[in-house]
């Protein structure tokens, strides 16, 4: 099993959206192999489907004013920020490629095994705790336990989408703006803030892709652009074959976010 990676840097939410959206639609069209888009978001605050509008403790007008979008979407759990320093993990995958098939809740369970290596590896030990989805510090005499990632992740027709997002180096005080996951007096700390000293996120995202590699006993292919991704890729189906197993509209070139291309020099389109 291979799983394709590509490290994006930056990238405002909307066009992460987008570019999920348009890999999902590959993946299940068997276009793409499983894929793991690592990045990092500027400030936006975004409420799960479970999400209240009471855990968003700041005005919207103070929202614009400190630079911080408000976006609604489709993934499981609250509200949570994510922000420069950030390191936001998307894995689609297609559950049902794995062998044996990975289901919804295991999945999750393996995202926060992939959490726990990553911390792991720096030395920060990390648990789940029973009944909260994500990945926890322990509780020390001198400080209360507190997440250091949050998970949030969607399937459709046994394809994945959004992810975990990591506390690297960010700035907490944005969390102060939010109610995290809906957790009212639950602390959150950064890998920075338990190290007591910089950390590097492309340091973080290679440990990453490790992890994730052997957690889900995968051989880790890292991309240097996005045209790659179909490199290895079935052919479309021709227009006057349509064969009864193919997909609809399979032999569509697929676009990529215009912002995306224009931040990386792709071409316009992915096939």
């Amino acid at each position: 099993m291979i799983i394709h990676v590509f490290h994006l840097g930056q990238v405002s939410y909307e066009t992460a959206l987008k570019l999920q959206k348009t890999l999902s639609q590959l993946r299940k069209a068997g276009r793409i192999e499983n894929t793991l888009l690592l990045l990092e978001h500027p400030p936006v605050i975004t409420m799960g489907r479970n999400a209240k509008l009471d855990n968003v403790l700041a005005s919207p007008e103070f929202l614009a004013q400190r630079g911080v979008e408000l976006v609604e979407i489709d993934r499981g759990g609250d509200v949570t920020f994510h922000g420069p320093g950030q390191l936001v993990a998307y894995p689609i995958f297609d559950l049902r490629s794995f062998e044996p098939k990975i289901g919804a809740v295991e999945f999750v369970r393996r995202l926060e095994e992939v959490l726990i290596r990553i911390c792991g590896d720096f030395g920060i030990g990390t648990q789940r705790i029973k009944g909260l989805t994500g990945v926890w510090t322990y509780a020390l005499r001198s400080k209360p336990e507190a997440k250091i990632a949050a998970i949030g992740v969607h399937i459709s027709r046994g394809v994945t989408t959004h992810g975990f997002a990591l506390n690297v180096s960010n700035d907490l005080d944005y969390f102060g703006l939010i109610v995290p996951c809906g957790l009212t007096g639950k602390a959150v700390t950064s890998m920075e803030r338990e190290l007591q000293k910089p950390v590097s996120i492309d340091e973080v995202a290679t440990i990453a892709s490790r992890s994730f590699g052997r957690v889900f006993q995968s051989q880790m292919l890292w991309l240097e652009s996005l045209d790659d991704l179909l490199r290895q890729a079935p052919e479309p189906i021709a227009a006057n074959r349509e064969p009864a197993t193919s997909p609809a509209n399979q032999d569509t070139p697929a676009r990529l976010p215009k912002e995306l291309r224009k931040l990386h020099g792709d071409s316009d389109e992915l096939a």
